[in-house]
């Protein structure tokens, strides 16, 4: 698996539909956009790209996107071990609006997903093998409910683990199907006929500098 996210998004109802109609997003909508999440950076605008190559731009590169009904942005700054505490003014800038956090990195098998209705919390969850779970506030969502069940374990082979997988499930499992749920798509694994197909969202690219005009970090 080699899946990786970071994730923030700003929805006023079902994602899904919103990508499927999005178009080109709005240069001047995006910028703005861009300057809520990072207040006190200049965004300098570069090459784009689709949100499936998007998730987990590199470091100095954010993709972002204000489409109608939704506005997306992705960047390594928005990933946090306890994504409770998101910082206030990325939740301000949701002006009501649905907050969905979503990040995920292959190499530790670690996942962190939380939703905010209304400036509420309303579910956390960040787990990996090696560190555990680290946050899990609130009631799962449906979508989680076979993993917890063990209905999606991680199967034992004596020949390559010395030990069986230290959760019940592949955290990377789960944070695919919590991208298919959140946001309509998958990276990994096969989609069904009515997926949002990430590889003709487009995103378009900034490089942030800080006020000393040094890139961000």
């Amino acid at each position: 698996m080699g899946a990786k996210t970071a994730l923030l998004a700003y929805a006023d109802g079902d994602v899904a539909s919103a990508l499927k109609a999005a178009g080109e997003p709005t240069a001047e909508d995006t910028a703005a956009l861009t300057a809520r999440v990072f207040p006190g950076c200049r965004a300098d605008p570069t090459e784009g790209e689709v949100l499936g190559e998007a998730t987990y731009p590199p470091d100095g590169l954010t993709y972002a996107a204000s489409f109608t009904g939704v506005d997306m942005v992705c960047d390594r700054h928005l990933v946090f071990d306890r994504p409770s505490e998101l910082p206030a003014h990325l939740l301000e800038a949701a002006a009501g609006r649905r907050v969905i956090l979503h990040a995920m990195h292959s190499v530790s098998d670690w996942l962190a997903f939380a939703v905010w209705e209304d400036g509420r919390l309303v579910r956390s969850l960040s787990l990996s093998p090696d560190g555990g779970i680290a946050e899990n506030i609130g009631d799962p969502f449906p979508f989680e409910a076979p993993y917890w069940a063990g209905e999606r374990p991680v199967e034992f082979d004596p020949e390559w683990d010395e030990e069986p997988y230290a959760l019940p499930f592949h955290p990377l499992d789960l944070g695919n199907e919590a991208l298919r749920a959140f946001f309509g798509f998958l990276l990994e694994g096969r989609p069904a006929p009515e997926d949002v197909d990430p590889d003709v969202v487009p995103l378009l690219g900034f490089c942030l500098f800080a006020d000393s005009n040094e890139p961000s970090s």
